[in-house]
């Protein structure tokens, strides 16, 4: 008799999380930001000495979406923050290739980003307003990325991500950083929303 193959994963806090049948209870911030900081965007094919990971993207979300929504409850800020959040167990995989794989990828990221929601106080799925708007971000920082970091032309990106107001990206810069100080700030930005929700 086949076995069934292992859907779960083995968190450093000890929890195990299974990927096709997620629970809030097997989710933990700490998991979640030390994931991000190791998974690279762009696939690793960015300038500089360190990797640009999902962690440094999500923080700069949720600086762009407080920007372009000043009076955004905090909850959909932390929202903004966690957008990529699945990413911590199934990779953050570029666009192409998630057209490649089809709707499996996105059923998959579907049900860990409503777990994850609900673990940390949000609903399972975002009012689609809210959505819009942190995607809204999501592309600017992308466009950001791009054109800083991933050896993209202006105007490529333009094409890819939309051109940005001048106001949404003044003074926003790209670091790259050592995984454990990206850990570090995700994880304090996030107790600092928590603490304001």
């Amino acid at each position: 008799m086949p076995t069934q193959p292992r859907a779960w994963q083995r968190m450093l806090s000890g929890r195990r999380l299974d990927l096709l049948d997620p629970t809030p209870m097997d989710i933990e911030i700490e998991d979640i930001a030390h994931g991000l900081a190791f998974v690279a965007r762009w696939n690793g094919q960015t300038k500089g000495d360190y990797a640009y990971s999902v962690a440094e993207h999500s923080i700069l979300v949720e600086q762009i979406y407080s920007l372009i929504q000043p009076s955004a409850p905090v909850k959909w800020r932390l929202a903004a923050l966690l957008h990529d959040a699945p990413e911590y167990v199934i990779g953050d995989m570029i666009s192409p290739v998630k057209s490649a794989v089809g709707p499996g990828y996105g059923v998959l990221d579907e049900r860990l980003t409503g777990a994850i929601h609900i673990r940390f106080g949000l609903p399972a799925a975002l009012p689609v307003a809210v959505k819009k708007q942190i995607k809204k971000a999501d592309k600017i920082s992308a466009w950001l990325e791009a054109t800083q970091i991933a050896g993209f032309t202006k105007s490529e990106a333009d094409k890819l991500f939309g051109k940005p107001s001048p106001d949404a990206i003044n003074g926003l810069c790209i670091h790259l950083r050592p995984p454990v100080s990206v850990r570090k700030d995700f994880t304090a930005r996030y107790n600092s929303l928590q603490k304001n929700l």
